[in-house]
C-alpha cells in the first residue's frame, strides 16, 4: 500500500526558530506522523536568525532559480535543505535576500512588525506551492501552521485548483492566536491576487474592510485545528462560524495522537469524495 503524503508548512520550527507554540508542534508533529507510516515533507522560511553553518543548511540547486512575483516585482526563490537533528527527516527552507535576510523574524528591534510582512507572506505561500510542484510530489494532506501560511488554503482551492499535483490534497489549517494581521492593509488583497485571481476572490480575508487572515484560511480549508490553548474573541468567532471539521485545542500529552487521528479522518473523507 502506498504511503500517504503529508506536507507540513510552518512559519516556525524548533531548533531553527525560538521556542513557541508553533515551533514546538511543528518539530514534533512531522516526526510522529512519519513514525506512523506516512511520508513527510516540511517547508519553512529561511529567516536570517537561522544559523546556516550550525544547522548545516545547503542550497538545493535543482529546486532554486524560480522567481516569485509579488506586487509586479520578481523575487528570486532559493531553496535550502537541512537534516533535522534527532530524526530521519529533511527540512526545506525558502530563502530570499529581500524578505528573509534580516536578523529578526517578524518585528524590528523596537518590537514593531515589519511593514512588508504581508509581502513576505505572499512570497512564502506562493513559493511553497511552486516548490512542491517542482518536487513532483503530490501531498494527500497540506498541514499549515501559523498566520504566514494562511493564504495556502485559498491558493490551493482557487489559484492552483487545476494543478494535477494538488487535485486530491486536503488542507488542514492550524490556527494559533496572533494579532499580526491587525498591521496589514487592504493592499494585501490585491497583491495576493495571483494566477488570474481577482481581489473579490479573496473577499473571505476581509472582515468589515479589515484584513482577517484566520477567517479567510478557515473558509477555504477542509478542516481546522485549534493550535493555541486560548483564542481571543475575534478568533473564537471565526471558529464558531467555521463550516468544516474542527479539532479543539489539545493538551501537550494528547495532541500528537489527536492530530494523527484527525489527519486520518481527512484521508477517509478524501476517499469518500
Amino acid at each position: 500500500m502506498e504511503k500517504k503524503r503529508v506536507l507540513i508548512v510552518t512559519q516556525e520550527m524548533e531548533p531553527y526558530t525560538a521556542l513557541s507554540e508553533i515551533s514546538k508542534i511543528a518539530r514534533k508533529l512531522p516526526q510522529h506522523i512519519q513514525e506512523n507510516g506516512m511520508e513527510i515533507r516540511v517547508l519553512m522560511p529561511r529567516f536570517g536568525t537561522i544559523n546556516e553553518r550550525r544547522h548545516r543548511l545547503h542550497e538545493v540547486v535543482r529546486l532554486s532559480g524560480m522567481n516569485i512575483i509579488v506586487d509586479d516585482d520578481d523575487y528570486p526563490l532559493i531553496i535550502k535543505v537541512a537534516s533535522l537533528p534527532g530524526a530521519r527527516m529533511q527540512v526545506y527552507f525558502l530563502d530570499n535576500e529581500d524578505f528573509f535576510k534580516r536578523k529578526s523574524v517578524f518585528e524590528d528591534d523596537k518590537g514593531k512588525p515589519f511593514k512588508d510582512n504581508q509581502d513576505r507572506m505572499i512570497f512564502f505561500c506562493k513559493g511553497v506551492l511552486e516548490t512542491v510542484k517542482k518536487f513532483g510530489w503530490a501531498p494527500d494532506i497540506v498541514s499549515c501552521h501559523g498566520w504566514m501560511t494562511s493564504l495556502i488554503p485559498m491558493y490551493l482551492k482557487a489559484a492552483y485548483k487545476n494543478e494535477p499535483i494538488f487535485k486530491n490534497s486536503r488542507v488542514v489549517y492550524s490556527m494559533y492566536t496572533t494579532e499580526m494581521d491587525s498591521n496589514f492593509d487592504n493592499s494585501m488583497i490585491e497583491k495576493a491576487s495571483i494566477n488570474n485571481l481577482e481581489p473579490e476572490d479573496l473577499s473571505a480575508y476581509l472582515d468589515n474592510d479589515k484584513v482577517a487572515l484566520h477567517k479567510g484560511a478557515c473558509e477555504f480549508a477542509d478542516a481546522v485545528i485549534i493550535g493555541s490553548e486560548t483564542l481571543n474573541d475575534k478568533e473564537s468567532k471565526v471558529i464558531e462560524s467555521c463550516k468544516v471539521p474542527v479539532l479543539e485545542a489539545q493538551t501537550e500529552e494528547a495532541y500528537l495522537a489527536a492530530y494523527l487521528e484527525f489527519f486520518q479522518a481527512q484521508l477517509e473523507e478524501e476517499v469518500q469524495s
